[in-house]
């Protein structure tokens, strides 16, 4: 079982920033990538993106509306990931969580999802 705590969202203007951060732990062993879903109201979730470390390679996913604007990173020890979101538009606000599970075609396919945090954008 992997516990996945986030944190940094919060509220800000259209244009601004905001840094999420996630921490992993418990059976971290059982996944090789992580990354961040979002859920606005009234819509289905979708992934964000996601980041897959294998030795000295790095893989990363973004989704359409996140390429350009938002960075995923991860710590050397991979169990903190992190997502710098840039240029925030009112159609970011969603509650993000965190996602851990395992690299397949590109993507990470999650099996453990944090709590989530609401990131707000005003106009």
């Amino acid at each position: 079982q992997v516990s996945l705590v986030e944190s940094g969202g919060g509220s800000v203007q259209a244009g601004g920033s905001l840094r999420l951060s996630c921490a992993a732990s418990g059976s971290t062993y059982s996944v090789n990538c992580m990354g961040w879903v979002r859920q606005a109201p009234g819509k289905e979730r979708e992934e964000v993106a996601s980041i897959y470390r294998f030795g000295d390679s790095t893989y990363t996913y973004y989704s359409d509306p996140a390429k350009g604007r938002f960075t995923v990173s991860q710590d050397n020890a991979r169990t903190t990931v992190w997502l710098q979101m840039n240029v925030l538009k009112p159609e970011d606000t969603a509650v993000y969580t965190c996602a851990a599970g395992i690299w397949v075609a590109g993507m990470c396919r999650a099996n453990s999802w944090g709590q989530g945090t609401q990131v707000t954008v005003s106009s």
